[in-house]
């Protein structure tokens, strides 16, 4: 159990009513990440509060009927999924830095610099985001925050997300381990398996063309044919 010292606010509103719990900052970020967190390591004081400074505690009927139960950890857990987690500034900062990280090397996967057909590296992508002046939302998810992200550092490098079709031949004896390899990466979206080798053809984010090529290429020892069948602009 964390120290109060060291607890902060979590907090959420419903029907106008406030509702606080002190938490350990660390375990209810790993919590509302989807980590199994023990709520009585989570929580500095086993105590709903209206007011927690001035230590105002909800009522466990207040609890029943807002939440659904009145067991003190299911209503936390309610709360630090669905509320405001009163961050310290270094733990935000964090939060950011690790968010900007994940937009970007999304961004660098589907996207390519249209003059030379090159995906631009996560750092140019992280680079162009402090030019342009960028915000990234900590709580909220990277892939929801992609197209805004795009729209602003389109004002600082060229960049355009195209999706190319990919026409796959690879020779029987690599066949199986190949189709896996595929699958875990994208849908496959045609497949023939010939007496010679399998043909498939996959669409994948023109930015992941180098690294799809390259994990071909290892896995086969280079017997792998690709061609692109078809790009087009989303």
């Amino acid at each position: 159990m964390v120290s109060i010292e060291k607890a902060v606010v979590a907090r959420i509103s419903k029907a106008g009513s406030n509702f606080e719990i002190l938490v350990d900052p660390d375990k209810a970020l790993e919590f509302r990440k989807g980590a199994d967190v023990s709520m009585e390591n989570t929580l500095a004081v086993r105590e709903v509060f209206k007011d927690s400074k001035k230590g105002e505690r909800v009522s466990r009927s207040d609890m029943e009927k807002h939440f659904g139960t009145k067991d003190v950890f299911e209503v936390a857990k309610q709360i630090i999924k669905q509320g405001e987690i009163q961050l310290t500034t270094e733990h935000r900062r964090k939060m950011v830095e690790e968010k900007r990280k994940q937009i970007a090397n999304m961004i660098s996967k589907q996207g390519i610099n249209p003059q030379t057909k090159l995906p631009h590296p996560p750092q140019r992508i992280l680079n162009a985001m402090d030019e342009a002046h960028v915000d990234v939302d900590p709580f909220k998810r990277a892939e929801d925050q992609v197209n805004a992200v795009l729209e602003k550092i389109r004002e600082v490098i060229p960049i355009s997300i195209e999706r190319l079709e990919i026409a796959i031949k690879v020779p029987m004896q690599y066949a199986g381990k190949a189709s896996s390899l595929i699958r875990e990466i994208v849908p496959v979206k045609n497949e023939e398996w010939k007496s010679d080798a399998w043909y498939a053809v996959i669409e994948i984010p023109a930015g992941m063309q180098g690294d799809v090529y390259a994990r071909l290429n290892e896995l086969t020892a280079g017997t792998v044919e690709t061609k692109v069948v078809k790009r087009k602009q989303v």
